[in-house]
């Protein structure tokens, strides 16, 4: 059996964290393994527990969830982050996807549906909803990777364009016939070449130079 997904907490309401808490411990594959109530907690308690998912608030007093994501950038954490917000505005949302979270949900989810989410950006895959992926788009970014696309190899383009569809290394190794690590070895080099920070980024520039899978 496989090793079940550890998750961290970070909230700063604990009624939350203690919902969050009952509903996920019941799941036979996912093992909530440390809780916190902000921003600088929570990346304590990261870099301490090594979690594989990581479900944060992004409005907490102290140090938010913005910071944090970065701060765990910073420290090259490799813990996927869910953001679990209350806030449905992109001005909310659009900065934490950018400061490297694998996607976010609602805090009034379905509990099946945050399971499953879970599950989801712990194999790899990026979640964003069609109007904040719009939103992302629609901005500038200095750090876009405008005009590099042409370094990429031909089997760099292949991949990219199947993390844009929200493939998992693992599915992108089947479907091209390649082992993860010759796919991480890819991802890597074109997150360099791009001058991206991660695959969040790298789908989202994939879609606005129409590199698909």
């Amino acid at each position: 059996m496989a090793e079940p997904i550890k998750v961290l907490l970070v909230d700063d309401h604990q009624v939350v964290r203690r919902g969050l808490r009952t509903f996920l411990e019941v799941q036979d594959d996912i093992e909530v393994v440390g809780e916190a109530a902000d921003g600088t907690e929570g990346v304590a308690r990261a870099e301490e527990l090594k979690p594989d998912v990581v479900l944060m608030d992004v409005k907490m007093p102290g140090m938010d969830g913005v910071d944090a994501l970065r701060k765990l950038r910073e420290l090259n954490n490799p813990a996927r982050v869910l953001i679990v917000t209350s806030f449905t505005e992109q001005r909310t949302v659009v900065p934490a996807l950018r400061a490297g979270a694998a996607g976010y949900v609602y805090k009034d989810i379905d509990p099946d549906a945050l399971a499953g989410a879970i599950r989801s950006v712990h194999a790899g895959h990026i979640l964003l909803q069609p109007e904040v992926a719009g939103a992302l788009l629609s901005q500038d970014d200095n750090n876009s990777g405008q005009g590099r696309g042409g370094s990429l190899t031909e089997r760099e383009r292949e991949v990219l364009g199947l993390i844009a569809d929200g493939r998992s290394n693992r599915e992108i190794a089947r479907a091209l016939v390649l082992s993860e690590k010759t796919v991480k070895t890819h991802v890597s080099n074109i997150l360099m070449k791009l001058d991206l920070a991660d695959r969040t980024q790298a789908a989202l520039w994939a879609v606005r130079h129409g590199v698909t899978g």
